[in-house]
């Protein structure tokens, strides 16, 4: 699995690390921003979806 590197505030990491942990519901970081991703990913493609900007699969 590629490694990629990003800058986020500290105000936003400190949010992500409410969530990571023994209590929370990410085991660490990694997973934390993973499944961020794939939900914004999956609003983004709702989103074309309801103005038809997405590409069919012909």
């Amino acid at each position: 699995m590629p490694k990629i590197s990003v800058e986020i505030p500290q105000e936003l990491l400190d949010d992500l690390d409410d969530h990571v942990g023994d209590d929370g519901k990410f085991v660490n970081r990694s997973d934390a921003v993973r499944a961020s991703i794939r939900k914004t990913l999956d609003i983004l493609d709702e989103i074309d979806e309801r103005h038809d900007r997405l590409e069919s699969e012909e």
